[in-house]
């Protein structure tokens, strides 16, 4: 992995970070790179409470917001910025005004690495909204001045459509740091995490494969 001049991370929700790039996070930041995660909501409607209900709704966005400094605690991640939207809401927020929150952040970090969602391959429409309006700012900037985008992409088709990823990194030197960020976000991560543990014990190859590697599409523009 090379050494970045900044890493934007750009993501809706608390723990998109953890389960696909936090390795990849704490690489960069072990190689003494910047950098800076803007996460857009606090996940207040995620429908995770617990079985039995540890919270509610009122007070889920209050836990998500300590989970998600606890994840950036793990991670070594300094700059931590919580933009504000609302959860389930982000694909309805005028896209260039959307845009434009990017572009600012780009403009004061002049980052070399964004990582975000690719947009149309990210599931969830708070997912494809927030790549999408990365995308759109990075397009605004000129071809020799604009960050590489390293985009996140796990719908069934993205391999079909987009080929395979062209950006796979080893995380294992970090896994711990990982596996501690996923943790962080207890409130929905607590339940699953329980099976993971048993077969991260008995080294179970197809979680040591997705613990260790994070995978990558570079987004090519037009």
């Amino acid at each position: 992995m090379e050494k970045e001049r900044h890493v934007l991370v750009v993501f809706p929700h608390p723990d998109d970070e953890a389960f696909g790039v936090s390795g990849t996070i704490a690489t960069h930041i072990k190689n003494g790179t910047p950098v800076t995660y803007a996460c857009l909501t606090l996940g207040e409607m995620g429908r995770n409470m617990g079985n039995p209900p540890f919270t509610n709704r009122e007070n889920l966005p209050k836990i998500r917001k300590a989970e998600l400094k606890e994840a950036a605690r793990a991670l070594g991640i300094q700059d931590l910025r919580m933009l504000g939207y609302r959860d389930k809401t982000v694909e309805f927020e005028d896209e260039e005004k959307l845009a434009d929150v990017m572009s600012g952040l780009i403009d004061e970090l002049n980052p070399s690495l964004i990582i975000t969602f690719y947009p149309g391959y990210a599931v969830h429409p708070d997912h494809d909204a927030t790549g999408a309006a990365v995308v759109r700012a990075a397009a605004r900037l000129p071809e020799a001045a604009r960050p590489t985008l390293h985009c996140v992409a796990f719908s069934n088709d993205c391999i079909e459509k987009l080929g395979e990823a062209d950006i796979i990194n080893d995380i294992t030197p970090v896994a711990e740091k990982k596996l501690a960020a996923i943790k962080a976000h207890r409130s929905q991560t607590e339940q699953m995490f329980a099976d993971v543990s048993e077969k991260l014990k008995n080294q179970d190859p197809q979680i040591m494969v997705w613990i260790n590697n994070e995978r990558f599409w570079t987004y090519k523009f037009d």
